[in-house]
């Protein structure tokens, strides 16, 4: 892992040359993952237990290992890792989390509750409203779903290839259930794969089908690049107007990370999302 995470900050080092308006939103990524590495190595086992009785008939019946609605699960662990997270967006605007921190310690906030919400995509401010550019409600939003990560990658080096083996077909994760923001084409037929940033694993899926509403209609099924740079698309679908990212490396022999591209083609989110795709 050392290996990997020290490869990773070379490449956010790489990008930050190549896309300089990105350089803010990479640095923080940095600190990210560091933090997400501290974390995972003195993690002493899963908080999310699996029942491997059950693998097989969850994988055939579309239900993902995990389902964070459901069990007592102790987030003592991610909790500490949310509080240390918040501290990289204090750092950069001091006062802005510090309330946020308190009420959490305290008790006064409910820090299952507000995972819950975030996770289920429910997450509001006080006023049950956020401006689209409240950069540090974005940050607390991505780090309610990065204080998970580390243990739910334990889950998959536990059972990832289990769950590949099992032909998962849907467009959500297998592991926890959380839809994709972005994927890749690799293999020289071309296969698609969709990426978690909840918990990280890969999987294969279908090109002409929509991981959101199933859609196979090729004739409603579209994508779109930008600046001529086909390494980039964005595949959508006009039935159900969602859309995902997709990177295309195979012509370079790359390995994107998906984490770093997440974060370097939010120019991707602005135009689909001015395409009218959610």
């Amino acid at each position: 892992m050392a290996k990997m995470l020290k490869d990773t900050l070379k490449t956010i080092e790489s990008y930050k040359t190549q896309s300089p308006h990105y350089e803010e939103l990479l640095a923080i990524l940095e600190e990210i993952l560091i933090l997400r590495e501290e974390y995972r190595r003195k993690m002493p086992e899963s908080i999310f237990p699996v029942d491997e009785r059950l693998i097989s008939s969850k994988m055939e019946g579309g239900l993902p290992l995990i389902d964070l609605s459901q069990g007592d699960y102790d987030l003592t662990q991610p909790q500490a890792y949310f509080l240390d997270l918040l501290q990289i967006a204090e750092k950069r605007a001091p006062g802005e989390t510090k309330e946020l921190a308190g009420k959490i310690k305290s008790g006064e906030e409910d820090f299952k509750e507000m995972l819950l919400s975030a996770f289920y995509g429910e997450q509001e401010d006080e006023e049950g409203e956020r401006g689209e550019e409240d950069e540090t409600f974005d940050l607390i939003d991505l780090f309610l779903e990065e204080c998970l990560r580390p243990s739910f990658e334990k889950v998959v080096s536990g059972y990832g290839d289990v769950v590949l083996k099992s032909k998962w077909s849907e467009g959500y994760c297998p592991v926890c259930g959380k839809e994709p923001k972005i994927g890749k084409i690799k293999e020289e037929e071309g296969t698609r794969f969709l990426f978690c940033n909840q918990c990280g694993i890969e999987w294969p899926f279908l090109r002409i089908k929509c991981p959101f509403c199933g859609n196979e209609e090729q004739q409603t099924l579209a994508y779109f690049t930008v600046e001529d740079d086909e390494r980039y698309r964005v595949d959508v679908c006009n039935e159900c107007k969602r859309y995902i990212k997709i990177v295309d490396f195979r012509e370079t022999k790359e390995e994107p990370n998906l984490d770093i591209e997440d974060i370097t083609t939010l120019h991707l989110d602005i135009l689909a999302t001015e395409e009218g795709y959610d």
